[in-house]
């Protein structure tokens, strides 16, 4: 007994540099387990600002995307809308530049089952409706896939000549349709020139090179040149008018006037092919959503109108949540 008794003290005598060690161990486990803990809810914090950060920027890009009329496409078939509205001409929002992109998209897309050309057009210049209707040719028989002309409030001249390459023409009954002809504007200012005594110097080639000059009263010659052209792109509008609507057509009916005609009208005289909107006869013909894939130029979204300025917040406060994330690495 007392022999294990001394055994127990001279264990207990430690001496001063193997407490300090022992001590010094304990701290320094202590110090790495903060360590690691620290090191821990870093790497959670980065990870959690790096997702709020890509979250925020998602919804920015989703906000962005729809303030210029971008959706996500279904995932299912399909009925591509495509916009023919305005003008018809190069620079504008119904243009070659900016259709036949599209046409080319949806015409290639596995999901699209057909295409609804939606035209709200008066016309324009006849060279871009032409060569968006030649590549609609091209693509229909590339692809084998139809294509409806839908027109809503106008579908005139040149946009009435696009709405030909379709596999059916369809109007509204308040629709305004026709205008099959051609036209040549310009200004004539060469009276009120006189008036002011104001000359231009003119150095022209040939006797018509200037005959669209608003400053210079037009010579009879290049006044029937005028009338000449205009007379020969209507007949070739009118011959392909009749070719396309073959077997439609009214016997020894005048389509060429350059009048209009409303929706009823225009079924009657076999202008189109039927009556109804865009939104019926798509749900009848093809039973699939309709997607519209633009062009087009107006914002959309739940709010358009703020919709950019609150994409722009967002964005601005994931940037700022970011740097901040960065700074404390």
């Amino acid at each position: 007994m007392a022999k294990n008794r001394s055994q127990a003290n001279s264990g207990n005598n430690l001496s001063d540099d193997d407490v300090k060690s022992l001590l010094a161990d304990h701290v320094l486990s202590d110090l790495l387990k903060e360590r690691q803990t620290e090191r821990r809810w870093k790497w959670i914090k980065r990870i959690t600002f790096s997702t709020i950060g890509a979250g925020l920027f998602a919804v920015y890009l989703a906000f962005y995307a729809s303030s210029l009329g971008y959706k996500l496409m279904p995932n299912a078939e399909i009925v591509a809308v495509v916009n023919v509205s305005g003008a018809i001409g190069a620079g504008q929002l119904a243009s070659a530049e900016e259709l036949i992109p599209v046409l080319e998209k949806v015409f290639q897309s596995p999901k699209v089952k057909a295409i609804a050309l939606n035209i709200d057009s008066p016309g324009g210049q006849p060279f871009e409706s032409e060569r968006v209707g030649q590549t609609i040719d091209r693509l229909k028989s590339e692809t084998g896939k139809p294509v409806y002309a839908f027109i809503t409030n106008t579908g005139a001249s040149a946009a009435y000549m696009l709405a030909l390459h379709a596999d059916k023409i369809v109007a509204g009954r308040y629709s305004l349709v026709g205008s099959i002809g051609a036209v040549i504007t310009g200004w004539d200012f060469h009276k009120l020139a006189e008036k002011w005594d104001v000359n231009q110097r003119i150095y022209a080639s040939g006797v018509h090179k200037n005959m669209l000059n608003p400053f210079v009263a037009m010579s009879k010659e290049s006044e029937a040149k005028a009338q000449q052209m205009v007379d020969q792109m209507a007949v070739v509008f009118a011959d392909e008018f009749k070719a396309k609507r073959n077997g439609k057509l009214k016997e020894g009916f005048n389509y060429t006037t350059g009048e209009i005609w409303g929706g009823e009208e225009a079924l009657a005289i076999g202008l189109i092919d039927e009556i109804g909107t865009i939104e019926s006869v798509v749900s009848r013909e093809w039973k699939a959503p309709a997607h519209d894939f633009g062009p087009t130029n107006q914002a959309k979204g739940f709010f358009p109108q703020f919709s950019s300025e609150i994409a722009e917040q967002i964005f601005s406060l994931a940037v700022e949540k970011t740097l901040k994330n960065e700074a404390f690495r």
